[in-house]
Order: C-alpha cells, then structure tokens, then sequence
C-alpha cells in the first residue's frame, strides 16, 4: 500500500515537471496520450484485475463518453467542464443496467455479452444518421473558450494538464476503492467466490460497484478524447482500442494500481515507434502478449514485486487488495 502511494506521488510530480521541460507538441501529444490510456487501462483493471470478470466490451462505455461529451457540446452548447463529468455519469448509468446482467454470468457468457454489447453500440453509431451523423461522425466538437487566442503548443499544454487532473481523479477513486472493504471483498470474490459467501460477502454487489466505477473512470476518458481529438466516429467502439486496453493491462500487471500506468507507457510508446511498421506492428505486439502471458503471468509489476520481496512468500504488499496472489 505504501510502496503504490509513493510510487504513484512521484509519478505524479514528474508528470507535473513534464510539459514545463519539453517544447516539443509532439511529444506533449505522446504524453496526454499516456495519460488518456492510463485512464482506460486503469478503468478496465478494476473489472479485469480485481473482480476477475474479462470483459472484451468495455470500448462500449468510452464510446458512449465520446459520443455524449460530442453531442452536448454541438447539440447544447455545453462547456468541456460540464460535458466530461457528464460523460462519465452517462457511461455509469449504463454500466449499471449491463452489468445487472452481465455479472450474473460468468466465464465465457460474460465475455460475450459484453463484446456483444459493444457491437451493438457501434452498429447504432453507424446507422443513426440522425443523431449521429452515421459513418462521418461528429466533428468540430468545441475546444475550451481559453483556447481560443492560445497558441498550439500552449493548447498542447492544456489538454495534458487537463488528462493530468483526471488521471488523478480516476487514480485517486481507484485507491480508494482498492483499499476499502468494497476492494478487499472484490478480491477475494476474484480468489474464491464460494469462500467470499461463506464469510457474508455478496459476489453481485461488490463486483457492481468496481463495474460501475470502471465504467465511469471510462466514460471520463471518453469525454476528454472527444474535446481532444474534435471528433468522434463509431471507431471508438471499435476492438482496436479494446486489444490496446488489454494489453497494457496484462504488461503492466493486472490487479495492481501501478500496472496499468506502466502498461500504458510502454504500448503507448511502442506504438508511436512501430508506427511504419503497419501491420508488422500487431504481430510484434501479439508475440510480446504471448511473452508476458508464459514468462510473466501477473506481469510486470507482478515481476517488480517478487523481485522487491525476495524472501517473502505472503508479505504484506502480496496480501493487500492491490496485488496479486492475495486473498484480502
């Protein structure tokens, strides 16, 4: 608990540092990037690492961040500061009525309806011309009136500081959550569901609430991507982001805080350097899963940790809600 509170303020301080040194909008771009990933690995994480549920629909409620942030900024009008928080209640209402459902399966019914659950979201982005515009998308979605007279790196500057402020938010309500009751009863659902009743413990509910708060810490990203990027197509329900969510999960080491971030800096990166190699690139990208998967199989922090704890075979760190290999 400690080691991830500390590990996670220095994080944030040389992240607070970062746009002050660089002048380059390249690599501000590279870094509210980052940011924005980590927002959705973190997201994902929750229902991944610490429910234990692998759910292959979670774009669902990034898209539905985008498409909500986009349609009340041209529709209404509405500022970037009312449009995201409303995007990540949006997506949380919704998570809600599916994961009602989805959370009473498990195994592979859980991660098909879910999939399918997505691809719904995005044939109706693609077909409701009306109210989405359909294949052409909404474009032009308004960029914060301050922005106006800035010049494009200080934009850059913004929208970092910005992915920054809810990076916090989104870690902040994922520790708490981790290390409360709702976490360690989510936990140790994930290492025993049958055990988890036998103590009191109720599989649905607590397994709701880290899907909801997934889903909301999703809609966030969502809302900010819209703003960001002006535009917002039925691409963002796609699978691409979700193999991207998955695979900085499983890098980083799921069921830990500081996983995701790691994940999300590393694919991140790596994806910007094997940007010419096109199709090359997922292939690269599949082998190293596969590595991490046989050689490392609670990732890379999961391999920090073993490393720090030598000796250790249920220390404390290993036990908190925050690590595999705990039962809370």
């Amino acid at each position: 608990m400690k080691f991830e509170r500390n590990t996670l303020l220095v994080l944030g301080l040389v992240a607070l540092v970062f746009p002050l040194l660089v002048g380059n909008q390249y690599l501000l771009h590279i870094g509210v990037m980052v940011l924005l990933y980590a927002i959705l690995a973190t997201s994902l994480n929750l229902i991944v690492g610490y429910v234990g549920e692998f759910s292959l629909g979670h774009t669902a409620f990034l898209g539905l961040g985008a498409y909500t942030a986009a349609l009340l900024s041209l529709r209404l009008g509405w500022p970037v500061w009312a449009t995201i928080p409303v995007a990540g209640v949006v997506s949380a209402i919704f998570g809600a009525a599916i994961g009602a459902i989805t959370l009473r399966l498990r195994g592979p019914y859980f991660v098909i309806i879910t999939l399918a659950f997505a691809e719904v979201l995005r044939l109706i982005a693609n077909n409701w011309v009306d109210f989405t515009n359909g294949p052409m998308g909404l474009s032009g979605v308004a960029q914060p009136a301050l922005l106006a007279d800035a010049s494009p790196l200080m934009a850059k500057r913004f929208y970092f500081y910005l992915a920054l402020a809810l990076t916090a938010v989104a870690l902040y309500m994922a520790y708490r959550f981790v290390y409360s009751n709702n976490g360690r009863a989510a936990v140790t659902v994930r290492e025993n569901r049958f055990v988890a009743q036998s103590v009191g413990i109720r599989p649905f509910v607590y397994a709701m609430r880290a899907f909801v708060l997934g889903a909301f810490l999703a809609g966030l990203a969502g809302g900010f991507y819209a703003h960001y990027i002006t535009f917002v197509g039925a691409n963002v329900f796609g699978f691409a982001f979700m193999i991207s969510m998955i695979i900085m999960v499983l890098i980083g080491g799921k069921g830990t805080l500081i996983g995701p971030l790691l994940g999300a800096l590393l694919v991140t990166l790596l994806t910007e350097y094997l940007r010419e190699l096109q199709e090359l690139r997922l292939s690269l990208f599949g082998l190293i899963v596969m590595a991490v998967v046989l050689f490392l199989p609670n990732g890379l922090m999961g391999f920090l940790n073993h490393r720090r704890e030598p000796g250790e075979r249920d220390g404390a760190d290993r036990t908190a809600p925050g690590t595999q290999g705990g039962t809370a």
